[in-house]
């Protein structure tokens, strides 16, 4: 799938897979994310760490009538304030799209899989 969008030069394609590999590089610098977890795994209560590459197994790009929402699985760091870090990441997530793709974005939802313990 991919989201078009109709400009007075023509119509533009973006495919779900560019749209999360750019949420997920966007969510990725919000200070207290870990990473992205890979949402295939969350059935056997297993939370992988994902590298770069593999944002898009994380993160679900969905259109409904001409709405754009896009569920993020993260995972962050022991101590911080998850409510802030899941608000921060959506605010960037949301200004990344509209800046470097020209996408609003309606939802930014946040699904926190685990919690990772930093060795001193």
């Amino acid at each position: 799938m991919s989201i078009e969008l109709k400009t007075k030069f023509g119509q533009i394609d973006i495919s779900n897979e560019v749209i999360a590999t750019i949420a997920g590089g966007a969510a990725i610098d919000c200070y207290g994310i870990v990473g992205m977890a890979s949402k295939k795994q969350l059935k056997d209560g297993i939370s992988e760490l994902l590298r770069k590459e593999n944002f898009t197994r994380g993160i679900i790009v969905r259109q409904e009538n001409d709405e754009v929402h896009i569920d993020m699985y993260i995972i962050v760091s022991y101590g911080t304030k998850i409510s802030e870090i899941a608000h921060n990441v959506q605010t960037k997530v949301k200004y990344t799209l509209d800046q470097t793709a020209g996408l609003v974005v309606d939802s930014v939802n946040i699904y926190v899989q685990g919690v990772r313990v930093t060795n001193p």
